[in-house]
């Protein structure tokens, strides 16, 4: 009798190994050559005794975007029971997320778990909070692009295209057209605290915020990027501004950043939680809603802590 194998796994390192495959898996499994675009590799130092047991290395390797570059490995087919297997041995600093090959499937594979380490190639899309109002210094996207690109200035690149008072829908409509010149590696979404005050409030607005997120991770699947969703950060409800058709609550910005948590862990997409850099620390917003200068400071200090 087969045995189904339904995930396809990319790998480059120890779980081509033979040896690693049969103490993981009982055997060794069925694979496919595979060549992943837009990518290279860097050392990873390992300390955890088991792993380094199975495999007999203390140092791996993990992936790091680079325009042009390729690494060569190849698709294993796994089984549920495999597939968990694969997972229990990679360490904390490895995150299982979707990438697409050069033949143009996708598959499976562990990437670095921070995800803005490996970046090379940032576009940040988002609102008011993500372009950096209320600061005149740019916002946390200012602080953390200066120190992206300081890291290597020859590779690097950050395109914040963020726009004040966008919401999901608005975002989905306008960054399509944006990402072919930019060449992202990496998708930033900030925005969706306008989503949740939008009037009048309907008992069904997370099913649209999950249908633009969906398109997002199909957006950059098709860019060969990952996709990062960041927020929602923490409001003050008593001091929030009051727009035309629009109305912040605490309850419903709390559900937003529920909700998100949840589907990034469902959908495997990295989720950057903003909230608690700000909570119930109403002096670092300007208006309720926007943080101050020091609200930003915090921001990009919870980001790059």
């Amino acid at each position: 009798m087969s045995t189904s194998r339904p995930h396809a796994l990319f790998s480059f390192g120890t779980l081509l190994d033979e040896g690693v495959q049969n103490k993981l898996f009982g055997q060794a499994v069925p694979a496919t050559p595979a060549t992943l675009a837009g990518y290279t590799t860097r050392p990873l130092t390992i300390t955890d005794p088991s792993v380094i047991e199975t495999s007999g290395l203390d140092v791996h390797l993990t992936l790091k975007r680079r325009v042009l570059a390729e690494v060569e490995g190849a698709v294993l087919h796994l089984t549920d029971a495999d597939l968990a297997a694969a997972d229990a041995y990679e360490v904390d600093d490895y995150a299982r997320r979707r990438v697409r090959l050069i033949s143009g499937e996708t598959a499976w594979a562990y990437l670095d778990a921070n995800p803005l380490r490996p970046a090379s190639r940032i576009v940040l899309a988002g609102d008011s909070i993500a372009y950096g109002r209320c600061d005149p210094a740019g916002g946390w996207a200012a602080r953390l692009a200066s120190a992206h690109i300081a890291e290597d200035e020859a590779d690097h690149r950050f395109f914040n295209v963020a726009i004040p008072g966008f919401s999901l829908d608005d975002v989905r409509a306008t960054l399509p057209a944006l990402l072919p010149p930019r060449l992202p590696d990496t998708i930033i979404i900030a925005a969706g605290i306008n989503d949740s005050a939008t009037l009048p409030h309907s008992q069904n607005w997370l099913t649209d915020v999950a249908e633009n997120l969906d398109e997002f991770a199909a957006l950059a699947q098709e860019h060969n990027a990952r996709l990062v969703i960041a927020g929602p950060t923490w409001l003050d409800e008593s001091k929030a501004p009051h727009y035309p058709g629009m109305r912040f609550t605490h309850a419903r910005a709390a559900a937003l950043r529920d909700f998100v948590k949840a589907w990034c862990v469902e959908n495997h997409i990295d989720h950057l939680d903003l909230w608690s850099a700000l909570q119930n620390k109403p002096e670092l917003l300007a208006d309720g809603i926007h943080p101050t200068p020091e609200g930003h400071q915090a921001l990009y200090e919870h980001l790059t802590s």
